[in-house]
């Protein structure tokens, strides 16, 4: 089965290369058939091709797969080859607003720990979460954080027993999820009163998004209206104090856009 779906996936990769849309997409729908828990993306790239709905979020097992699999030069590709340095942003974000210090960061998708090298000093108690436990692994090194958990971001903030957080960062967590609606309610949930919520998304030009919340971009990863955002943020008791537009990373020489936010907890 392996081998079929290897086929299955790379016949897809080949034919969207050469133009072949429609038999990307048929190669795409065979590897669901195959791999229903979806470990190659292929809802993305369906959604990416305007041949398949937008899933609420990209599937767990294909963002656990895809981070495990580049833990090790994570780094590397993100800040060097892809320009990548929102986690530097967040001191100056909250400096602007004189937020901080903290007694207790959550740093949310945390990755390898970029957002933790920069934020260590700003809490007296650091806790990490990434679905990757490879990832886990390489935060785990650096020795910023006192704990570190493997989990998915929005089931861990419903499951948790953590006390709740005064600072909750997240950057590059929200391209990997579409519909928002459950994980702003664990944001809030974990959100003491006066707190403050710090993250990144990607967006696309308003005739692109053409009305919607949110969908499926050229580089398969999610991007959200801005409205959608400021909506969402004030249906659980967020302030937004700034949300700026940025550059978030380049794909291939193209910059990606998005904001960068600070909402405060009412």
């Amino acid at each position: 089965m392996e081998s079929a779906l290897a086929e299955a996936y790379n016949r897809g990769l080949d034919l969207e290369k050469a133009g072949d849309r429609e038999g990307a997409a048929a190669a795409y729908r065979e590897v669901l058939r195959l791999d229903p828990e979806d470990r190659g993306g292929a809802s993305v790239r369906l959604a990416s091709l305007g041949l398949g709905e937008a899933p609420a979020k990209a599937p767990d097992a294909y963002v656990a797969a895809l981070f495990d699999q580049h833990a090790e030069v994570f780094e590397t590709i993100l800040v060097d080859q892809l320009g990548y340095c929102v986690p530097m942003m967040i001191p100056d974000l909250l400096a602007r607003h004189g937020a901080g210090p903290f007694a207790r960061l959550l740093d949310l998708g945390c990755g390898t720990g970029l957002s933790g090298d920069v934020l260590c000093e700003e809490a007296d108690e650091l806790v990490g979460v990434d679905i990757s436990e490879n990832m886990i692994e390489m935060a785990h090194e650096k020795e910023v954080y006192d704990s570190l958990y493997v989990a998915e971001g929005e089931r861990f903030l419903a499951e948790t027993e953590e006390a709740s957080f005064d600072l909750i960062v997240a950057t590059d967590v929200l391209p990997y999820a579409g519909a928002l609606e459950g994980l702003f309610t664990g944001l809030s949930a974990k959100t003491v009163s006066g707190g403050f919520l710090a993250f990144s998304t990607e967006t696309l030009a308003d005739e692109t998004l053409a009305g919607r919340d949110y969908m499926v971009g050229p580089r398969q990863r999610f991007a959200h209206a801005e409205r959608y955002i400021r909506r969402l943020l004030d249906e659980n008791g967020f302030d937004c104090l700034e949300m700026s537009p940025i550059v978030v990373r380049y794909d291939e020489g193209e910059a990606i856009d998005g904001h960068l936010v600070l909402a405060r907890k009412r």
